[in-house]
C-alpha cells in the first residue's frame, strides 16, 4: 500500500469582509498518497484554488484557515512559520496554477520564472536551473519547451 503523502481533514478557510465572513472552504477533507493524483473538480468559485493556496500556506489578510488539519508526511503545516513553509515550497510541496497569466509575472519569461524557483529551492546555479525549466516544460509535454522557456506567460495561456 503506497505511504500517505497529504491529508487534508476537514479543512475551513475563511475570509473576514465589512460585509461579515465569508467560508470559502467549509469542511473540506482528502488524503493523498505516494503515486497518486487528485484532481480538485467542481464550480467556479466553490474554493478548489483556496483549497489548494491554504496547502501552500499562501492565504493572505484578511483571510485564515479558521480550523482542520493539513497533514504533509505526517508533519502539520497549519500554523507552520513561513521560513519553514518556504523550505517546504517548491522544493517537496508545488502548487499548478490555473492561468499563466494571473499566476506568472508578465515581464519575465516562463524559463526565468521556473528557473529562479529551481535556485531558490534546489540551490541549482543559474545555468543548470535553465536546464531544469526546460526539462520541467518537456515533462509537463510542452511542445518545443527549449524555445518555450523563452516566451513570456501571455504566449502560454
Amino acid at each position: 500500500m503506497p505511504q500517505e503523502l497529504l491529508r487534508v481533514d476537514n479543512l475551513y478557510t475563511q475570509f473576514s469582509t465589512a460585509e461579515g465572513v465569508v467560508h470559502a472552504v467549509d469542511g473540506v477533507s482528502f488524503a493523498v498518497a505516494q503515486g497518486e493524483t487528485l484532481g480538485l473538480v467542481g464550480e467556479s468559485g466553490c474554493g478548489k484554488s483556496v483549497t489548494a493556496l491554504s496547502i501552500m500556506g499562501l492565504i493572505d489578510y484578511p483571510g485564515k484557515i479558521a480550523r482542520g488539519r493539513i497533514l504533509f508526511e505526517g508533519h502539520d503545516l497549519v500554523g507552520l512559520d513561513h521560513e519553514d513553509m518556504r523550505k517546504l515550497r517548491g522544493k517537496e510541496v508545488a502548487m499548478i496554477f490555473q492561468e499563466p497569466m494571473t499566476s506568472l509575472n508578465p515581464v519575465y519569461t516562463v524559463g526565468d520564472q521556473i528557473a529562479e524557483m529551481a535556485q531558490l529551492h534546489l540551490n541549482m546555479d543559474r545555468k543548470r536551473a535553465w536546464r531544469h525549466a526546460v526539462e520541467m516544460l518537456n515533462t509537463v509535454r510542452i511542445p518545443s519547451p527549449d524555445k518555450r522557456v523563452q516566451d513570456y506567460p501571455h504566449h502560454m495561456s
